[in-house]
């Protein structure tokens, strides 16, 4: 039986708990203190052995789901500019070039049967002699691993839901990548992003009514449609690719997600095909007579971007118009690569979460699919 839209859902969470989908609203209040409680964990870890043997060639985090979008977080917020090359491996094998060269960042989000893989792939790095750090809770398969390696261990402060627990994991990664001189994350950075992370909390709190609530708002105008999320810096197109997983892990909910350049040899094509050449062409059409959903553009907008990145972008927002595809839009805020990825994050995390509560979808478990 499919699931219906119920916008007054919307607004009954902010009085009724049990409409929040698995506590995971909750848990997204929380991103500002994982930010200060991971910054905390890491500085008692002894972080400070890593930078004994200078700068590594390489840094590989290693963990799966969650644990491995914070490696992709990791290369991001480095940037271009970052002197060594920054790797993320999610599957079960370790690359064959990783050596002694090379810092390896096993990281966990939970101690449960989904981090089996990456403790065996920790073990193989250990044995082949790399520098290692490892992250994850307390009392965690990685935490034994480390011990026996000699080398440091994050011990995760907070529990929960692996993927509303991001900047637990992000935080300990930059603080390790400033010790061994990569790139040092300022403190006033990451005290920055917790504000803001507690502002977003603030305006998208479930109590909030949804004309004065953005995350609400963008959850409305999502229902009923195929989204499609793009982004045209790096910042903003993993912050596109996030949204497409927290639909579907959180909501059930499908959605594509895109970077410029590349959505003009792809994604840019669907807007006059049969999900959105004969969509709506104005607020007075009506989406459900046409039969089946019709395409949502949602722009992820970055002040950092280029001037190429943005001609590419506004060339794609001028097609979408022109078939009549509408266009949502979220903006980062802040001044770092760090705020405004957190921004962009956690407003269309909230926004996942609101379309999950609406279709009273229950959220995707960490539970192993057995092949």
């Amino acid at each position: 039986m499919s699931l219906e839209f119920e916008e007054y859902r919307l607004d009954d969470v902010g009085t009724d708990p049990a409409l929040d989908p698995g506590g995971l609203l909750r848990q997204a209040a929380s991103a500002g203190a994982q930010v200060r409680q991971a910054a905390s964990a890491a500085s008692e870890a002894g972080l400070s052995a890593l930078a004994e043997e200078g700068r590594p060639r390489s840094v590989v985090v290693v963990g799966t789901g969650a644990a491995a979008f914070a490696g992709e977080v990791l290369a991001v917020l480095l940037g271009n500019g970052c002197p060594v090359a920054v790797h993320t491996v999610e599957g079960y094998r370790l690359p064959g070039w990783v050596g002694g060269h090379d810092l390896v960042i096993a990281v966990a989000a939970t101690s449960g049967q989904e981090s089996a893989g990456t403790a065996r792939v920790a073990a193989e790095a250990v044995r082949r002699g790399s520098r290692f750090l490892a992250v994850g809770p307390q009392g965690g398969p990685l935490a034994g691993i480390a011990e026996q390696a000699r080398a440091p261990y994050v011990a995760l402060p907070l529990a929960g839901e692996p993927r509303a627990m991001l900047w637990a994991l992000v935080v300990p990664l930059l603080l390790a990548v400033g010790r061994i001189g990569v790139r040092t994350v300022p403190e006033e950075d990451v005290e920055a992003t917790a504000v803001l992370l507690e502002d977003v909390a603030h305006r998208c709190r479930p109590t909030a009514e949804t004309f004065a609530n953005p995350a609400k708002s963008l959850a409305l105008s999502l229902a009923g449609t195929l989204p499609m999320a793009w982004g045209a810096t790096p910042v903003a197109a993993l912050a596109a690719r996030r949204l497409a997983s927290q639909l579907a892990a959180n909501a059930r909910y499908p959605a594509l997600a895109g970077s410029t350049p590349g959505i003009a040899w792809d994604q840019t094509a669907t807007l006059t095909g049969p999900l959105g050449a004969s969509g709506p062409r104005s607020i007075f059409d009506d989406p459900v007579e046409g039969g089946g959903a019709r395409l949502r553009l949602v722009l992820l907008r970055d002040d950092q971007a280029t001037s190429e990145e943005d001609a590419d972008l506004a060339a794609a927002e001028r097609r979408a118009e022109e078939a009549g595809v509408p266009v949502s839009e979220v903006s980062a805020q802040g001044r770092g690569p760090m705020e405004r990825l957190a921004s962009l994050i956690a407003l269309t995390d909230y926004a996942s979460l609101y379309l999950a509560v609406a279709y009273a979808a229950e959220p995707l478990t960490n539970t192993l699919v057995v092949r």
